[in-house]
């Protein structure tokens, strides 16, 4: 049974882990055998979105791991607790919170900087060649945890390719149900929401990034 670590950046796709696709992840593990605990930073959230206008909360603020809390039932611990060498695996979801509360990329782009805590995380998984998965955004941490020379995917997306290339990774443009897989690095990326219409097709892609991830030895 593979035991995966789920790595979250809050609630709600515009200022947090993209429901959606968590829970299709947490799903997919399970459905194939593995099971998983879910893990965030314990700390204020970039900024507050109304999901519902799209705007900016002016004056209100939210914690990530408290947001991660809501997807999780509860059952999320703080990224300083993640240990490596107790799973077999990492995943990253995605939404906007990868790339506002887990690094700066979708304000600072390839001049953005990391959560410490998640980029260590991340980085002994690598350093310890156990596999990875990330969907979404969220390769634009994985091109900083696995650099020059890297296979990865966002979609199709050319000026976000561009940034994460700057890291020196090679971007390969995916359909939102496919996956790129990495051999050596043990990296498998998906576009999902990046270029996803909608739950069946983005389910589709996960579901798959899941299997192959899996499938990583």
């Amino acid at each position: 049974m593979k035991n995966v670590a789920v790595i979250l950046s809050g609630c709600g796709v515009f200022d947090g882990a993209e429901i959606q696709e968590t829970v299709l992840t947490l799903h997919s593990i399970l459905k194939h055998g593995g099971k998983f605990q879910c893990f965030a930073p314990d700390k204020p959230q970039l900024h507050v979105i109304n999901h519902l206008t799209g705007e900016v909360a002016e004056g209100e603020t939210r914690n990530v791991l408290v947001e991660a809390a809501r997807i999780t039932r509860g059952e999320v611990k703080p990224i300083e607790q993640c240990q490596p060498d107790e799973f077999d695996l990492v995943i990253l979801p995605g939404g906007f919170g990868a790339a506002k509360n887990l690094c700066t990329f979708a304000l600072e782009g390839p001049d953005c900087e990391f959560d410490p805590d998640v980029l260590a995380v991340c980085q002994a998984f690598a350093t310890a060649e156990k596999p990875a998965a990330y969907a979404c955004i969220a390769p634009a941490l994985a091109a900083r945890v696995y650099g020059e020379g890297v296979n990865l995917t966002i979609g199709n997306d050319a000026e976000t390719a561009a940034a994460l290339e700057t890291f020196g990774v090679t971007h390969r443009s995916c359909e939102v149900t496919d996956v790129i897989i990495d051999q050596q690095a043990k990296l498998v990326t998906t576009p999902a929401y990046m270029l996803g219409q909608n739950v069946l097709e983005v389910g589709e892609g996960i579901d798959k990034m899941v299997q192959a991830v899996f499938a990583l030895q």
